[in-house]
């Protein structure tokens, strides 16, 4: 059997190396009841927008909406502050109400309640 030339070791190595890359910067998918359990993790989540509102007075103008169930008993809060508004071609507070997405981002802590905070569109998609 022939060794592998310069070139090609190469390549191999580049594709390997994207291949390891690629699973080392991927987001987990988890249920929506198991987002305080994935603190600080990157996830993908998908799930129901079931409540929405924008708190245009409020320090930050949050937009919050309650995934996974009317609030208070929503599992997991998306935050998206006003300085990120303008990011999303919609009113997020309308576009996304009563809709089944999917969204990824980090898991934080907000008052013991998992919550992702979006800075961008390409971070939530509608699934029907």
């Amino acid at each position: 059997m022939k060794p592998l030339s310069f070139t090609m070791r190469k390549i191999t190595g580049l594709i390997l190396g994207f291949f390891i890359s690629s699973l080392a910067f991927g987001q987990q998918e988890i249920r929506i009841e198991d987002a305080a359990k994935h603190e600080g993790d990157s996830v993908k989540i998908c799930t129901r927008i079931f409540g929405a509102k924008y708190f245009e007075s409020s320090m930050n103008a949050p937009t919050l909406l309650n995934a996974g169930a009317k609030y208070p008993e929503n599992p997991l809060t998306l935050v998206i502050f006003g300085d990120n508004r303008s990011a999303f071609k919609n009113k997020p507070e309308e576009y996304y109400l009563d809709k089944n997405i999917c969204v990824t981002g980090r898991i934080v802590m907000y008052k013991g309640k998992p919550e992702i905070i979006l800075t961008r569109e390409e971070q939530i998609s509608i699934t029907q």
